[in-house]
């Protein structure tokens, strides 16, 4: 279980519960973002355009993280006040995806271009970088109810209705049940890091 870490390893536990915190955080921030831009009010008028981590992600999420290493967080959004119908849901559902991208590389620039520094780390750095292309890699999948699903059921509607049905929880509990399945998204991010760094290196 994930909260022997603490123990074993306090120093990663400490460092992987924020910088989970921070990207969830983020992630339903620019959910927000995008569906206010989009004319959706929801997300202001809810007060879910905070900071504040328990707004997103709430106190069952964060025990949950502490204990098993996994946790989840919600914006409400109405679609229906979307001025761009699904071109509109489509942005909404792929900017909390894509804050995570963005993480990830601002986090691999940083690895690039550091130095000694009491405050940041490189282990801190990867580890960030990491989690967050695995975090983008993960929501990207095109299974209900993460974003990838929303984004690719926009682009072909017949698949909506495998919104409402056992399906997703199904699709989810194979993710999660399958050996290595997480260990291969983990791969694909440090093979990302790695390429991104000897190509840098390469240059000089």
């Amino acid at each position: 279980m994930f909260l022997t870490t603490l123990v074993t390893n306090p120093v990663f536990f400490l460092r992987y519960i924020l910088i989970i915190i921070i990207s969830i955080t983020l992630h339903e921030l620019a959910h927000g973002y995008a569906a206010m831009s989009q004319g959706d009010d929801t997300p202001k008028r809810t007060g879910h355009i905070t900071l504040n981590p328990v707004v997103h992600m709430g106190v069952e999420s964060l025990i949950f993280l502490c204990i098993a290493g996994i946790s989840w967080g919600q914006m409400p959004v109405n679609p229906y006040k979307f001025r761009n119908g699904r071109i509109s849901d489509i942005w909404v559902s792929a900017a909390g995806p894509l804050s995570n991208l963005a993480l990830g590389f601002i986090f691999i620039t940083l690895l690039l271009i550091y130095y000694d520094s009491a405050l940041l780390s490189k282990d801190f750095l990867y580890l960030a970088a990491r989690i967050n292309l695995t975090l983008f890699l993960l929501n990207m999948l095109p299974i209900p109810p993460l974003d990838g699903f929303s984004i690719f059921s926009n682009i072909f509607p017949s698949l909506k209705q495998l919104q409402s049905t056992p399906l997703g929880i199904f699709g989810l509990m194979i993710i999660f049940l399958i050996p290595g399945f997480g260990g291969a998204l983990i791969m694909i991010s440090d093979s990302i890091i790695q390429s991104l760094i000897s190509w840098r290196f390469s240059l000089f």
